[in-house]
């Protein structure tokens, strides 16, 4: 298929959103096989189709209770597309290759570095082998831990390892799907649960190469050698786990006069803390969304459309794009004309690609929202609430996804697809690899702004 590809000259973006589109095409025929539902069930192409865009974009959002949908191996085929989705095409895709002996050339590491949004073309085939070694090894204990768990609370061992494997492979990937029908609820007050899930979300948001770059610290440690963490890790570490104590503290704030007035401290704390753990990647939820204030809805709002972290399996602008336009606006206050942060210099390139991806983003759920507003019957908010779900890839939802019209699931598919490709490799698409502006440049003149 690569080779196929190859000589229609697409560029590596449109390569990408091929084998995107192909999966998503392979994963909705799986859905429609018999073997896959339950005996009884009749669901249409409509559904299948935005279930396979739910899953290889590793959303979430459901059209249908999945619980009363699929069967068995329906929901092995579920776990096997939440890992390409999750993980990535190219970078399972790689693994494959490698596996049965396929060299690795250019155009396939240029794949890699756009799936992943990396600059660098070297060390990348490494770098994928072992982000499928380390997923692969946090789904694994995570499978155990739950799935030992869970024979408290189901009949037998055969259907607790496989509750276990699936909330560990859905926690990990980021994806917010769950085989209860009711997502965290039946365990809003096991804590232990929900802070292993909360783990493994976290493992899986925070971005491949933080976790590689832990690794490699950990190993060096052991042998007494320096080890000094990129800025890239630096940067988007304190972001992601900044976001998530402000979220802590705002929803706890707000809540605190409205949900959690009759709540007990630890039970108002682990609301607050796994809603705002959940909300940037795994999207689920341990209450019925509704039961929250519009206040903390919108909070919500603002936290799906950050996202999780760059080069990570969940969506959004990402972190580092918006703790970057935190400090360009810091430093513009301050009259700097560079950005700095960790004695280190962001490129200008990055601080353009931030600004770029921000008003895209921004534009494009704000047409969604004016479309959905028309083609939809439900509130501004919950309208917000599932657009922001959607092109965040995080599934939260207060209900309303199996209702909406045909119109209003195509925009949710493409706001999905979108989130999961990346805003910049959407604007890629569009490239013709034709530039020769840089070779001459107009005068230049200025003009009044703000």
């Amino acid at each position: 298929m690569l080779k196929a590809l190859k000589s229609h000259r697409f560029e590596s973006a449109q390569i990408i959103v091929i084998f995107y589109v192909f999966a998503i095409l392979i994963a909705t025929g799986l859905f429609c096989l018999p073997v896959a539902l339950k005996p009884g069930v009749d669901w249409s192409f409509l559904d299948a189709l935005f279930t396979a865009v739910s899953a290889v974009s590793v959303t979430g959002l459901a059209v249908v209770p999945y619980v009363d949908t699929f069967s068995t191996t329906g929901i092995f085929f579920l776990m096997f597309i939440l890992q390409f989705g999750g993980i990535g095409i190219m970078t399972l895709g790689t693994f494959f290759w490698l596996m049965i002996g396929k060299k690795i050339g250019i155009k396939e590491r240029q794949l890699i570095s756009i799936d992943h949004n990396r600059s660098q073309l070297s060390g990348l085939v490494n770098v994928m082998k072992q982000i499928v070694l380390i997923i692969f090894l946090i789904e694994m204990v995570g499978a155990a831990i739950l799935g030992s768990y869970f024979l408290q609370y189901y009949p037998t061992w055969q259907q607790a390892y496989l509750q276990g494997t699936f909330a560990s492979i859905s926690a990990t990937t980021n994806a917010g799907f769950d085989l209860t029908g009711m997502s965290l609820i039946p365990f809003a007050h096991d804590y232990f649960v929900q802070s292993i899930y909360i783990i493994l979300l976290t493992l899986g948001a925070i971005g491949f190469p933080v976790l590689i770059e832990v690794k490699d610290y950990i190993k060096l440690r052991k042998e007494s050698r320096p080890f000094h963490f990129s800025l890239y890790t630096k940067l988007t570490t304190v972001t992601f786990f900044s976001l998530m104590l402000f979220g802590t503290v705002v929803i706890l704030l707000i809540e605190s006069t409205h949900f959690f007035v009759n709540k007990s401290w630890h039970e108002a704390f682990f609301y607050a803390f796994f809603h705002s753990s959940s909300t940037r990647n795994g999207g689920l939820a341990t209450i019925d969304i509704n039961y929250f204030s519009d206040s903390t809805l919108l909070v919500l709002c603002f936290f799906m459309f950050i996202g999780a972290s760059p080069s990570s399996v969940g969506g959004g602008i990402r972190t580092t794009t918006f703790a970057i336009l935190l400090l360009l606006i810091l430093s513009f206050a301050r009259g700097k004309k560079d950005v700095r942060v960790f004695k280190r210099e962001i490129h200008e390139e990055d601080i353009k690609k931030s600004v770029v991806v921000t008003f895209l983003a921004l534009l494009l759920c704000f047409i969604a929202t004016i479309i959905l507003k028309r083609t939809e019957t439900f509130s501004l908010m919950e309208i917000v609430f599932e657009v922001s779900s959607a092109f965040g890839t995080t599934g939260l939802s207060t209900g309303i996804t199996p209702d909406f019209t045909m119109i209003g699931k195509i925009i949710l598919m493409i706001l999905m697809f979108i989130g999961r490709i990346g805003i910049l490799t959407f604007i890629f698409l569009f490239d013709k690899g034709e530039n020769n502006d840089d070779f001459y440049h107009y005068p230049k003149e200025r003009v009044i702004v703000g």
